[in-house]
């Protein structure tokens, strides 16, 4: 569907040109992430730029068409969209490739895609809808619907294992449920019993007497409350991370020139830590840059949820947002030794061509709300 131009001074300008930088930066910080690696390797030191750049080319593309259709057409997808999704991720565990003990990704002729990162999206489509239909998010029987649809694809992907992902879809969840006008008691009765079987699941597992959490895993959440109790194992990426960050002070140590990085001492420093190569180099002002640009993001995101013209919309442009907030929260604050190592990756800034693809689709998202906030458009 062709947007009429005079209906493009409804785009949020600001917002876009907030994604250019970031993806300027996350450009900039990978090259000087892996350049000596790479060359180290005989390989073209742009590698990881160059497919950034395609993987960039191609989501932009298709945010376009995204943005092209009022998003009200989804509806009748809403269900195909999401047994796709689902299905997608019962491939990866049959035929998906593993890289670093999880069963994440599945090639599509030249493409590896990591469909867990699409079936964010396919839930925030498939929740906006449930919750939008009137009082479902009161209705205990579709609360109960939204838990199966969430669990459902959370469980397919704890089963690669990636704990950081599930954890993400039941953040998504929460927060849809309580934006489309949940009652408070229900959101802390449910909230209290996850955190109850969470720590349950953590408890026996440690215990011995049931796997529910893999051994790394189990690691993962505990070395991150003394990272030196283990310092050359498990608390190694959090140590080596932590003293990157403090080593860039207030103006960083430049481009190309961060130690840890270039040492090789920082693992993953194009990928989950790549936050860490930023404050390194760029420094307290330049770790700054980007945290204000991904608030700016955040901000204008809600503020078009807020204006939105119906329920659907809002619980769209809202789902959309909290991917990236979720994904700034846990990656900024692993790196900090906040929070435990998940692999989770920072949007636009971190290597991988589904992380960029699903966090421009989300971009489109947002946008075909904010194109179409008033009444009688289209």
């Amino acid at each position: 569907m062709r947007i009429p131009r005079r209906y493009w001074r409804n785009l949020d300008w600001p917002l876009i040109l907030a994604v250019l930088a970031l993806v300027g930066i996350g450009l900039v910080v990978i090259y000087s992430a892996s350049h000596s690696q790479l060359e180290a390797l005989g390989a073209s030191p742009f590698y990881y730029v160059k497919r950034q750049l395609l993987a960039f080319g191609l989501g932009s593309v298709l945010a376009v068409i995204i943005l092209s259709m009022d998003y009200r057409a989804w509806l009748p997808w809403t269900r195909l969209i999401y047994f796709g999704n689902a299905a997608l991720l019962m491939v990866v565990l049959v035929l998906g490739t593993t890289v670093f003990g999880s069963q994440r990704w599945v090639r599509i002729g030249p493409l590896t895609i990591q469909p867990s990162e699409l079936a964010k999206l396919a839930l925030v489509l498939a929740l906006a809808k449930l919750f939008s239909e009137h009082e479902n998010a009161r209705d205990l029987r579709q609360v109960a619907r939204a838990f199966l649809m969430t669990f459902i694809l959370a469980g397919l992907i704890l089963r690669q294992p990636d704990l950081g992902t599930a954890a993400i879809f039941i953040c998504l969840l929460f927060t849809l449920w309580f934006v489309s006008d949940a009652k408070p008691k229900h959101i802390l009765v449910a909230g209290s019993s996850l955190v109850f079987l969470a720590v349950v699941a953590i408890v026996v597992s440690f215990m011995g007497w049931v796997n529910i959490i893999k051994p790394y895993q189990l690691k993962r959440l505990l070395v991150f409350l003394d990272p030196y109790a283990d310092p050359t194992g498990a608390g190694w990426n959090i140590i080596q991370s932590m003293i990157a960050i403090g080593s860039g002070g207030f103006l960083g140590k430049g481009l190309l020139n961060g130690t840890q990085s270039s040492l090789r001492f920082l693992p993953a420093n194009h990928t989950d830590f790549v936050f860490s190569v930023v404050a390194e180099e760029l420094g307290f002002v330049g770790a700054m840059v980007v945290l204000s640009l991904y608030v700016f993001l955040i901000w204008r995101g809600l503020r078009i949820a807020a204006k939105a013209k119906d329920t659907y919309g809002t619980l769209l442009a809202t789902g959309a947002t909290s991917i990236f907030f979720f994904h700034l929260v846990i990656n900024v604050g692993m790196t900090l030794g906040i929070m435990p190592v998940t692999g989770l990756p920072l949007p636009f800034i971190t290597a991988g061509g589904s992380t960029m693809l699903t966090s421009l689709l989300a971009i489109g998202i947002i946008l075909n709300v904010g194109l179409r906030r008033i009444k009688i458009m289209f």
